[in-house]
């Protein structure tokens, strides 16, 4: 049995904290044995590092007993791993947070492999909140809104990119993950990476939506992976006879196995 990743597909409805965030709390939790867990919040900072942290801890707070704390990384910095997730003063749970997923990509890009370590080695559990969802994955889908030139998604769903771009993540679960899919209307973006061979498999989440990936779980070993919150968890995969995608649509409850 392996470790537990969190992915959230965005959104701020109060009626879906307990079962977004409940989890990850209590994940959290469970490492800390007795404590109050400190969970850090990884937040992009445009100039408003502070306002955008004021506005995750209360939701975190809502979910469970912890001590959320503003991690911020100054927009073209770099996120330190052994700084947060080592030591006496690490965390026993990281939440990276939402923004431009291009930048926060950068952001981790150097040191993803040793983030990806630490927070295996320490058990440290992992929730990723729109941009930090997508970066969680080894292929991230970071942006773009066309596909060789053709709109797939709005173009105001495009992070601030033409073409879908596709860069390299954290690793930390097995398919590529897009978010906001239902409001923001981003799941034919990720069916075309998938259709185009960018990304083996995918996810998109919709928002106030979560999913609990725990790796090792499966009967064959795969991942297996549980939805929670308001939405949809859609699956994405290339139909067997390659001509085109399989899409699949999960409510809250339900469970699905990923392999690999």
């Amino acid at each position: 049995m392996g470790w537990s990743t969190f992915l959230i597909g965005g959104g701020w409805d109060g009626t879906a904290v307990a079962a977004v965030y409940g989890p990850f709390v209590r994940a959290a939790a469970a490492r800390a044995a007795g404590r109050v867990p400190r969970i850090g919040c990884v937040v992009l900072d445009e100039g408003d590092g502070p306002a955008q942290f004021a506005r995750y801890e209360p939701v975190l707070r809502a979910a469970g007993d912890c001590a959320p704390v503003p991690v911020l990384v100054p927009l073209g910095g770099r996120f330190a791993p052994a700084a947060v997730l080592d030591g006496v003063d690490g965390v026993d749970g990281l939440l990276v947070c939402g923004g431009l997923t291009p930048a926060y990509q950068e952001a981790f890009a150097a040191d993803a492999a040793s983030t990806a370590a630490l927070l295996a080695e320490r058990g440290i559990p992992y929730a990723g909140f729109s941009a930090g969802a997508a970066l969680a994955a080894r292929d991230a889908v970071v942006g773009g809104w066309r596909a060789d030139g053709v709109a797939v998604c709005p173009e105001d769903a495009g992070e601030d990119l033409d073409e879908v771009a596709v860069r390299p993540g954290l690793g930390l679960v097995p398919f590529a993950v897009d978010v906001h899919a239902a409001q923001w209307g981003t799941l034919p973006r990720l069916a075309a990476a998938v259709a185009a061979g960018r990304v083996e498999r995918g996810v998109a989440l919709d928002e106030d939506t979560a999913v609990e990936v725990t790796a090792g779980a499966g009967e064959d070993g795969g991942a297996v992976v549980r939805v929670a919150g308001l939405g949809r968890a859609h699956t994405v995969h290339r139909a067997a006879d390659g001509a085109g995608v399989l899409v699949r649509s999960y409510g809250a409850g339900a469970s699905f196995t990923v392999s690999g």
